[in-house]
């Protein structure tokens, strides 16, 4: 086995403290055994959802001793010397203290997610976004003014209100939780997540899992 201390994890995802030196590494898993990449979610020693890692990562935290893992998705890695389950949840050892975040991040991707990637005038397949009111109208680039859209809405629509164009949209823009940056950032979602997100997601925002893919 290989000893690795380099972070596999962004900046915005990795929990500061989590790494450390000699953190071993198994050896890649055969055909058989490789799983499909997948997110892992990271709980804080308080069981709060902290980030979101890739498979390869959350086992070294696992071997390195820094975290447990609580769920599991049934694929094994295996090297010479060590065999461990790959996670679908890990908890750290050692509470982590982090930044709390005013708004989930705005970005393309997470105006796809909130709205089902559905367009917010007609229901087709979303391809774009759109500011409700036009920046050039005074219009901010802000969750309660930028909706899914699709192509043609959005060259229809050009530099004008909904009302101008004739159009009604789906629903009223809503800014998510803080926590909805986990989900954007996952891109696919384990079962097992849902009761550790659900608390601070609340009953409308975690039915969001239900639109995601599932690893």
């Amino acid at each position: 086995m290989r000893r690795s201390g380099r972070t596999e994890a962004g900046t915005a995802s990795r929990p500061a403290g989590a790494d450390g030196p000699g953190a071993a590494t198994p050896a890649p898993a055969t055909a058989q055994e490789r799983p499909r990449p997948a997110p892992v979610l990271v709980l804080n020693a308080s069981m709060e959802p902290l980030a979101v890692v890739d498979a390869r990562r959350a086992i070294v935290l696992a071997i390195g001793g820094k975290a447990d893992i609580v769920h599991e998705n049934g694929v094994a890695f295996r090297s010479p010397s060590v065999t461990i389950q790959a996670p679908t949840v890990l908890r750290l050892h050692r509470q982590v203290r982090v930044p709390r975040r005013g708004r989930a991040g705005l970005s393309r991707r997470a105006v796809f997610l909130r709205d089902g990637h559905r367009c917010q005038y007609c229901g087709r397949p979303a391809e774009d976004v759109d500011h409700v009111v036009p920046r050039s109208r005074g219009g901010e680039h802000a969750w309660e003014n930028v909706v899914a859209s699709c192509r043609r809405c959005n060259g229809h629509k050009q530099d004008r209100t909904p009302t101008e164009a004739g159009f009604e949209l789906s629903g009223v823009p809503r800014v998510p939780p803080p926590a909805f940056w986990l989900l954007v950032r996952a891109g696919r979602v384990s079962h097992d997540w849902r009761p550790y997100l659900a608390p601070y997601l609340g009953d409308r925002w975690i039915a969001t899992l239900d639109l995601m893919p599932v690893t």
